[in-house]
């Protein structure tokens, strides 16, 4: 990747495709190929080579160094400790002096200033950084990360929610707002985030799929400098503000994707305020910052990361190190590719055949995800591990007292059927169906597969209707569309 973004900073200055090629050592060809390309989204994984064996700790020990700036002098880390804590709280195995070697550069090289210098922003320049807020997820209290990005010429920003900041959040967050908004921020500042980049001495480097979706979007980047927030202060004034006047009192929620929809219409509000400073609305200042940046590419870009993992007895892969997420039993001890989004997971086979997806999850406790469907297929097979089941646990106490009551033969044929319908239908609806069938019927797939076809056109949302209501167009439908399908 630095190889195109050299070729194409090159081209952008003004040389030639014969001058890039001789004065970076590429063949024409080459060069010309990746001048043409637009499209650099990830297409399948590519293994990184390792420079350091204490690269993946660095993020981890540049936040302990610069948290013993808030310390007493004589209580900070030393290079010996910070060893010791690497052996006990990490995998690390490489050797003390390289740890003492990184440590005395990370100090000789971070220095603070005491003065500071206002800074002024064009119109098109935007600033971006992670906050926290407590909101209610499906009734339960969490803590989640929202990401800003503010325009500080006119003062306009824009929130997008997510469970955690990593590469993948920060990324589908931008490019939320890119499509929102309609147009691409010149230069986007950004703190040493931990998604985004990580320093590393006084290098910044970024996440590959960070810089993937830099080039496919063609904005510039800036990262502060060590302990200079004020560099981005707008940003951070505006992850305050964003926590006072939207997010209070906390807010309820059961979908991020949607609520994130609403929420960037909820942002359009500070249009009406008048900018602190040049008495003119934002919406007509922001409106200037529109016409200064960049247009959307001709492709969207799909924020996605792969990786591969081996999957245990159980078909389940993990990451993070504490996040579990099932496939097939089939695919148990065999290499799975594994999609990671910043909502959800998705699982392939070695053909790239989809096998299961979850919604990601993160934080320090470990979890299991279960998919439906793949459990249902376990479950038809070894009914009587219903009742200790993880699906049992997660399933609406309606449906879970429905299906205990069942004798061993009854139970594996209601598991059949909804295994049959949710092949074809929602999870919803296809428990709808199959409580409706149970209760009003023979309990079969015919049955419920009608209720189900019933529900899917008329929205009902589990309410029952009365059999006069029941459109009977409804069954002729559905029998006309199995017979086409036939």
């Amino acid at each position: 990747m630095p190889q195109i973004d050299s070729i194409k900073n090159a081209y952008a200055n003004g040389s030639y495709i014969s001058e890039i090629a001789r004065d970076l050592g590429y063949d024409r060809k080459t060069v010309r190929k990746y001048l043409e390309a637009q499209d650099f989204t990830e297409k399948m994984p590519l293994k990184k080579e390792r420079v350091s064996i204490l690269d993946p700790y660095k993020a981890l020990i540049n936040r302990w160094l610069s948290d013993d700036r808030n310390s007493w002098h004589k209580q900070r880390h030393t290079a010996k400790r910070i060893y010791d804590r690497l052996l006990q709280e990490t995998d690390y195995q490489g050797s003390y002096p390289t740890v003492q070697r990184y440590v005395k550069a990370w100090r000789r090289k971070h220095h603070e200033g005491t003065t500071f210098l206002e800074l002024h922003w064009y119109p098109g320049q935007a600033q971006a950084d992670f906050g926290q807020a407590d909101f209610l997820v499906s009734g339960k209290l969490e803590r989640l990360h929202y990401l800003t990005l503010s325009f500080p010429y006119s003062n306009q920003a824009y929130v997008q929610v997510f469970r955690g900041e990593t590469a993948e959040c920060a990324c589908q967050g931008l490019l939320d707002i890119f499509y929102h908004i309609g147009a691409i921020p010149l230069v986007i500042v950004f703190d040493n985030a931990a998604g985004v980049g990580v320093r590393i001495e006084n290098v910044m480097r970024e996440a590959d799929l960070f810089r993937r979706f830099r080039l496919h979007h063609g904005f510039k980047i800036r990262f502060c400098n060590p302990n200079s927030g004020h560099e981005k202060g707008h940003v951070e004034n505006k992850v305050g503000y964003i926590r006072r006047n939207l997010f209070v009192p906390v807010r309820e929620l059961e979908d991020l994707v949607s609520f994130n929809r609403e929420l960037l219409h909820e942002c359009e509000s500070q249009g009406q305020d008048r900018h602190y400073k040049k008495s003119k609305l934002v919406l007509e200042l922001f409106d200037e910052d529109r016409d200064a940046m960049r247009e959307l590419p001709a492709a969207r870009f799909d924020v996605v990361r792969y990786e591969t993992r081996q999957a245990d007895n159980y078909g389940k892969i993990c990451l993070d190190g504490k996040h579990y997420y099932s496939s097939c039993p089939e695919l148990r001890q065999e290499e799975i590719l594994v999609g990671i989004r910043a909502h959800m997971v998705e699982l392939f086979d070695t053909n790239g055949r989809s096998v299961a997806s979850h919604e990601r999850r993160f934080g320090n406790q470990r979890t299991d995800s279960t998919d439906h469907y793949t459990t249902l297929l376990q479950l038809v097979r070894a009914p009587n591990a219903w009742r200790n089941s993880g699906l049992r646990e997660h399933m609406p106490s309606s449906v879970r007292d429905r299906l205990d009551d069942l004798d061993a033969v009854e139970l594996k044929r209601a598991l059949r059927v909804l295994l049959q319908l949710s092949e074809r239908y929602s999870k919803e609806i296809s428990l709808q169906a199959l409580l409706r069938s149970l209760d009003e019927g023979n309990g079969g797939y015919a049955t419920a597969s009608l209720y189900a076809a019933q529900i899917l056109d008329s929205g009902i949302e589990g309410g029952r209707e009365s059999s006069s209501r029941i459109d009977l167009g409804v069954y002729d439908r559905f029998f006309l569309s199995r017979k086409a399908g036939a």
